[in-house]
């Protein structure tokens, strides 16, 4: 790294609680597989795993953690409340559902899934109840997920405790300028979901999706620094300050995202890669309900 700015794997949220900022995703991971990457992605140096109620994977996140041999307390757990769990008791029920399946006692970062505008009442009942988690000191920090900018206000507007996060679909071929200035605006954390742009399906959205991983300018980029357009998307968000969540089955690609620290884009470099900006995004818009999809129940622990 000599030559290189260090750059650190740490963020400090709006409430002090400091955070590793390139985390372990296991969306679509599938459960058989999941303990296997998350032991193998701890082992690689990862602190931060990201998970969700309806991942329905965190029993086995749970498993992955216990067989890496980390002491607990230098993992970063953040996990999802689903909607389907949305209600003042029903979120503080699936606080108990969550960390009954990971096996742990207290989260370090317990986040809304979507906004889901079409029971917004109960969206802020939800966060109500993060709010109670968070005043007793079951969870760390807490935050949104799919949060745009109106959503973001009433939000704001219906609660005391300004979100320590927000996690969105962020990459360089959709960058939410919008969102991140909002966030920004109240000192929310942007955590990127699909930071690679690599998302594997989602039935009906982005179906003209191009690769992001295949643009010239991010081959070009990565050629002159002999590394990857995947490492260089996460040296991207990381040098703009923001959370990133790889996901990844594959021990070489763990490996390979992890390994980030060792080189520096220059600002022309990040302003070609904002350049790259779609405008178009390859997961569902938050602002369409998806009462079946919404309605999926989250098992019991």
């Amino acid at each position: 790294m000599d030559g290189v700015e260090p750059i650190t794997n740490e963020l400090t949220l709006n409430n002090g609680v400091r955070m590793p900022a390139l985390g372990f995703g296991v969306f679509q991971s599938p459960p058989e597989e999941t303990a296997a990457a998350v032991e193998t992605a701890l082992r690689t140096g990862y602190r931060h795993i990201d998970t969700a109620a309806a991942y329905h994977n965190e029993r086995e996140v749970g498993e992955g953690i216990r067989r890496a041999g980390v002491p607990p307390e230098e993992i970063f757990v953040e996990t999802k409340v689903w909607v389907s769990d949305y209600g003042y008791d029903e979120t503080l029920h699936a606080f108990d559902k969550a960390t009954g399946k990971l096996g742990v006692e207290r989260l370090d970062l317990l986040i809304l899934h979507q906004p889901a505008p079409d029971r917004f009442e109960r969206t802020i009942a939800a966060y109500r109840a993060l709010e109670t988690l968070l005043g007793d000191g079951r969870v760390r920090a807490i935050g949104v997920s799919n949060f745009m900018p109106h959503h973001l206000a009433e939000l704001l507007a219906a609660t005391e405790v300004v979100p320590a996060v927000n996690q969105i679909e962020l990459h360089p071929y959709f960058t939410q300028p919008e969102v991140r200035a909002a966030d920004a605006e109240h000192g929310i954390l942007d955590q990127a979901w699909s930071p690679i742009g690599g998302i594997t399906f989602y039935p009906g959205w982005g179906e003209d999706r191009r690769s992001v991983m295949e643009d010239p300018t991010l081959q070009e980029i990565a050629r002159a620094h002999g590394r990857t357009a995947a490492q260089v998307m996460l040296r991207w968000h990381l040098q703009q300050g923001r959370s990133a969540i790889p996901k990844s089955t594959n021990p070489g690609r763990i490996a390979e995202n992890f390994d980030i620290f060792g080189f520096e884009l220059s600002a022309e470099e990040l302003a070609r890669i904002d350049g790259l900006d779609r405008g178009v995004r390859n997961g569902p818009d938050p602002d369409v309900a998806r009462p079946e999809r919404f309605a999926m129940p989250i098992p019991e622990a």
